[in-house]
């Protein structure tokens, strides 16, 4: 068989990225989470339901990813594990299908979603372990950011075709175009809407051809008797080692608290649109359109600007302009637009949102690259696979915080503007830790080189 080559394999190594976002775009995000609010009629509930499904996924996905990273470090062969996850994540797609206009098979839907979602971030945990392979440590920044870049274009043109071809308004019937939905599918039974899951599975199961041909892993050595138990040994020990490393230590403390604002920022963006702003299923669309786009210009231009001046400064000043944001946010309604009155026709809070949606995809996905290039530095390069478990272990640990302070924030003060506050204590939380990172790590001792 003939040598795959660097390029390939790079290539290959994108197009997991390309794959697996229409999970985070189209279901997660901007389709089918709006659906499941109308479904349930009552935005309360949903959001409720909602928060209740993602966070139970979130519990497990915290409690195995070390686990599974150590186990995959001892074993080797991380591509059988994306296989594995990756059944996972087209089941779970597919049951978006199941939710019925009527309420039928709400809670089939929204466990298939959160299987779904676990199988995407357990894949994650592998392909990510693979980036050290695929270039220097120079390289690597550049690389990261043109993935983030490469499955930002894939969302956006997903969510396209989505809007354009199959969703359809739950007044009118047609799509964003103006269309019936697609393959002759039922407007009155929502089936356009539905098929935003089988749509994101076999998206995921064409795009995913060329990483499998691609990407390859070192071939696996036999473990010795006892590997497995030294394997999860290995997970306690490396958590109770952590304040020996103080810069790892920050680093996660640091990206747990600003990942999770910034997942609050992606979670909320809509909910607070169409609450505040009065905004429609289509604008909200539009808004992801914008959202998406610049995450992927901005993804690509981090990577180089990662490589220039490393990870940490990226990160820093993607965070102050994030906090900036969340303020701007808070003072943004269709009544007022920082501090002046507006009349109620007015179009210039729909149009500071729109780009302040812009400013959120540009500076997510160009802090998401960033933390990544950042885990590698900062990481083992033995044990790689187990740090992005620890890393995964760190951005969900702490997800309820988000939404669980805005609600209490919302509930207390009876405005979602006041409710999205918490979002700036997380972030500046994130920023001060960061402050006790080094750029380029620590050694095996703990000292910073």
């Amino acid at each position: 068989m003939a040598e795959i080559s660097q390029r390939k394999r790079i290539w290959g190594w994108f197009f997991f990225d390309w794959a697996s976002q229409p999970y985070n775009t189209l279901l997660l995000t901007f389709i089918f989470a709006p659906y499941v609010t109308e479904v349930v009629g009552d935005g309360a509930r949903a959001q409720s339901l909602w928060g209740f499904t993602v966070g139970c996924a979130g519990v497990i996905i915290a409690l195995c990813a070390p686990i599974l990273g150590a186990i995959a470090d001892t074993y080797g062969n991380r591509l059988k594990w994306v296989w594995l996850f990756s059944v996972l994540y087209v089941v779970g797609a597919c049951g978006a299908w199941f939710l019925a206009p009527d309420g039928n098979h709400l809670m089939l839907a929204l466990t298939l979603f959160g299987l779904g979602l676990i199988g995407m971030e357990f894949a994650t945990i592998f392909t990510n372990s693979m980036l050290p392979d695929l270039g220097t440590k120079e390289e690597i920044g550049r690389i990261s950011g043109s993935g983030w870049a490469f499955g930002y274009l894939g969302g956006f043109i997903a969510l396209v075709l989505t809007l354009g071809f199959f969703a359809e308004s739950a007044t009118t019937g047609k799509t964003f175009l103006g269309f019936d939905p697609a393959l002759g599918l039922s407007a009155e039974a929502r089936e356009g809407t539905r098929f935003v899951g089988p749509f994101s599975a076999l998206w995921y199961v064409v795009f995913m051809v060329p990483f499998f041909l691609w990407v390859r892993d070192p071939k696996p050595e036999k473990p010795a008797q006892g590997a497995l138990k030294r394997s999860l040994s290995s997970v306690v020990k490396t958590v109770k080692s952590l304040p020996k490393t103080p810069s790892l230590f920050a680093y996660l403390a640091s990206s747990m608290f600003y990942r999770d604002a910034l997942n609050g920022m992606y979670v909320f963006g809509g909910l607070y649109a169409a609450g505040v702003l009065g905004w429609s299923v289509v604008q909200t669309g539009v808004f992801g359109i914008i959202a998406i786009v610049s995450g992927a210009i901005f993804a690509w231009v981090g990577g180089r600007v990662d490589v220039k001046v490393g990870p940490k400064p990226v990160i820093r000043v993607s965070i102050l302009i994030l906090i900036a944001v969340a303020i701007c946010v808070i003072f943004v309604s269709r009544e007022a637009v920082f501090g002046i009155e507006v009349e109620a026709t007015s179009k210039l809070p729909d149009h500071i949102f729109y780009v302040l949606g812009a400013v959120i995809g540009a500076v997510g996905g160009t802090i998401q690259s960033a933390s990544r290039t950042m885990m590698v530095r900062q990481a083992n390069p033995g044990q790689m696979t187990e740090a992005f478990g620890l890393y995964a272990l760190a951005g969900k640990a702490t997800s309820f915080i988000a939404p669980f302070a805005i609600g209490i924030a919302t509930q207390i003060s009876g405005s979602q503007q006041i409710g999205v506050a918490p979002l700036i204590v997380l972030f500046l939380l994130g920023l001060v830790l960061l402050r006790w990172v080094h750029p380029e790590g620590e050694n095996e001792y703990g000292q910073s080189i």
